[in-house]
């Protein structure tokens, strides 16, 4: 096995403010642990970028539920199942750094966002921020979803094309106006694409932003958006808006006090990258959920249509009725979660499956492997919303379903995801069947977050 190349820790790799990162051990404290090293340099990178779910599954049956890999600069420890989930992210100790273990990644881009925060000063930001997600704002968001999702589904009434691609643009256009409080249009289409840019080069091999590079463009995404949200805090401070930058702005903490501008910029970089990506990837493995199985259309058209009548769209007040609906979305957050895997830093030792693991190792649990254990979830390839009726939901482990996280890190912005999802499905199925050529089989690209490649050609048929 080849030793893998360390990371140096610096301001130029990683961003300011990360001394107080626990570097990644000497690959050999990992060497009681089984798994595999891969490759020279790239280790397991390139099989896992591959085919993540199967990667992961081919590890588990060779070495079990508690493996080592060395992929993206050094070696790691992979801990599957829900009691894994629970332990890292309910954290009932406070061992793991959600910080530590996203900020490789994301540091140089969404520096600060809620994610990378620990502990009490996570406590205290996402308490102030959670004020844009009362009910009151969350009815003013779902009158703008409502809004912008009956006219985009009017556009593509009839017609054939590459879904993903297109709610995307949608997605982005509705954080524009639900979370900024801006209009559709160029200044619109200058924010989205930064966006883009920045997510693109979370992944990118190159860690540096040189020219030419997609860290280069999503550095260069990042300073835009820098300069634009900080121009703005102050006028819409004063302000009375009711979109979510608008409303976090005027939010203050538990001592009185507004959040500095600083920390509004980069909370809401993070927060409109967190929100337009996992609700795209989320919405899209619905729609293809729906495609190969046109039953739950029906089923699903059925009860939104005892909700509101069709094309008008779903009031906030009424999206707890949408069971049937939720439990359908849940399922396809199961089958493809927008959250592969999750990565944290162990802070101290730790013993977990008869292993004891060293601080300063890179730990990561996986939604997308626990959702398939058939222990938990029988026939577990099977699309099947029942699943999540309560008689059922009330024997299985709570972190046996875990697409929004878990634990102080639970995902902020759930109750959007799901209201989002709703409005979105209700506009859709009420007024159109969703259908896809026979014998199409779209392949998937899961990480960083799961998109199929050709980008799911759907067909949207007026429902006479």
């Amino acid at each position: 096995m080849n030793a893998p190349a360390q990371i140096q820790w610096s301001e130029k790799r990683f961003g300011p403010e990360t001394q107080h990162w626990l570097p990644r051990n000497p690959g050999t404290t990992l060497d009681h642990i089984p798994g595999e090293d891969g490759l020279p340099v790239l280790g397991t990178t390139l099989d896992q970028l591959r085919d993540y779910p199967g990667f992961a599954r081919r590890m588990v049956a060779k070495y079990g539920r508690v493996y080592r890999s060395n992929s993206f600069g050094g070696r790691s420890v992979a801990l599957h199942g829900p009691e894994a989930n629970e332990l890292v992210m309910f954290d009932r100790d406070k061992i793991f750094s959600s910080e530590q273990g996203w900020g490789p990644v994301l540091n140089l881009l969404f520096p600060r966002g809620l994610m990378l925060m620990d502990f009490e000063k996570h406590r205290a930001d996402r308490k102030t921020l959670s004020v844009a997600f009362k009910p009151e704002p969350m009815r003013h968001y779902a009158d703008s979803l409502n809004a912008g999702i009956k006219d985009r589904v009017a556009r593509w009434s009839g017609k054939t094309f590459a879904f993903y691609p297109a709610i995307k643009e949608l997605t982005l256009d509705l954080a524009a106006t639900s979370f900024l409080g801006i209009p559709w249009g160029p200044e619109a289409d200058k924010v989205n694409k930064a966006f883009v840019d920045m997510v693109q080069a979370s992944i990118g091999i190159v860690r540096v932003p040189l020219p030419f590079t997609a860290m280069g463009r999503g550095a260069k995404g990042r300073a835009y958006l820098v300069d634009y949200f900080g121009r703005m805090v102050p006028e819409r401070r004063e302000g009375a808006g009711e979109d979510i930058f608008s409303q976090i702005c005027r939010a203050r903490d538990e001592n009185g006090d507004y959040l500095s501008a600083d920390a509004i910029v980069d909370h809401m970089n993070f927060l409109m990258m967190a929100a337009h990506d996992t609700i795209t990837s989320s919405v899209t493995s619905l729609v293809w959920m729906l495609a190969k199985h046109p039953e739950w259309q029906d089923r699903l058209r059925e009860e939104m249509l005892a909700v509101a009548p069709a094309g008008e769209g779903v009031g906030h007040n009424s999206l707890g009725e949408l069971e049937l609906t939720e439990w359908a979305f849940k399922e396809s957050l199961r089958l493809i979660p927008p959250v592969p895997t999750f990565p944290r830093r162990a802070l101290r030792d730790f013993e977990y499956g008869g292993y004891r693991i060293p601080a300063g190792t890179s730990v990561g649990v996986s939604p997308a492997v626990t959702h398939m254990m058939e222990e938990h979830w029988p026939d577990p390839e099977k699309f099947d919303p029942m699943r999540f009726s309560p008689e059922e939901v009330r024997g299985r482990h709570k972190y046996a379903w875990v697409p929004f996280g878990g634990g102080a890190h639970m995902c902020l912005g759930l109750h959007f995801a799901y209201m989002q999802a709703k409005i979105f499905f209700h506009h859709v199925v009420t007024t159109h069947r969703i259908v896809v050529a026979e014998g199409y089989d779209p392949e998937w690209k899961i990480l960083p977050i799961p998109r199929p490649k050709d980008g799911l050609v759907v067909t949207f048929e007026p429902i006479a």
